[in-house]
């Protein structure tokens, strides 16, 4: 089911910055987003296992699922109970979208409100936050519109990401991500735009993970 190919996360007013995450150096910061964009899976199941603190775990369940659709790495999502990491809430919200996504149907609406309200609780935190806005903007674009889904709203969510992305280092995401979800929205919204914007992003040779979307999307 296409939502969960993203999840499984724009805000109206100017947020305060952002809580400054951990520059802390550790094998998942320092080579997730080059394991993740060249598509090699063995070096991110690697890291997954190298994880070690709470966000590190999160950052790569996040990345592998997407990657391998494995159940086993959403069988025991961590609580978001006392969490004030906007980030790690984002992250803890597309795992219980990609398990509403995966699961039983029976368990789709209560898995699925239960990733909303995470996800509420990081944009009260940090709007701004890239992974907040990469979810986010994922989650408006696969929901169906009865349950609040909204490409517009996506597209402008993911341009605000790539907005944020500038001059930054962001652990497991590439600043070239923001430009193929951007793309994605266009294809909903603007087959033409969408053409054009196919071109121009192949003619910037991205890494295989982006080109691959841009080739056979979902």
């Amino acid at each position: 089911m296409l939502y969960v190919l993203a999840l499984a996360l724009a805000a109206a007013v100017a947020p305060a910055a952002p809580p400054a995450t951990p520059t802390v150096s550790t094998p998942v910061r320092d080579s997730l987003t080059h394991y993740y964009v060249r598509r090699d899976v063995a070096n991110v199941r690697r890291l997954h296992r190298l994880a070690r603190t709470r966000e590190d775990k999160l950052l790569v369940a996040y990345r592998l699922f997407a990657m391998t659709r494995e159940q086993s790495i959403i069988r025991d999502i961590p609580s978001d109970r006392g969490v004030q990491s906007p980030r790690q809430l984002a992250l803890i919200s597309a795992l219980w979208a990609f398990r509403a996504g995966t699961g039983p149907k029976i368990n789709l609406p209560t898995h699925g409100r239960r990733s909303e309200r995470i996800l509420d609780r990081a944009r009260d935190l940090a709007p701004n936050d890239p992974y907040v806005l990469l979810v986010r903007g994922q989650s408006l674009y696969y929901k169906p519109g009865i349950f609040g889904g909204d490409v517009e709203a996506a597209k402008e969510t993911f341009e605000q990401l790539k907005r944020q992305m500038r001059g930054r280092s962001v652990p497991g995401l590439h600043p070239f991500e923001a430009d193929v979800w951007i793309w994605m929205c266009e294809r909903k919204l603007d087959e033409d735009r969408a053409r054009a914007t196919r071109r121009r992003l192949l003619a910037q040779s991205p890494p295989p993970m982006f080109r691959q979307f841009l080739l056979d999307p979902p």
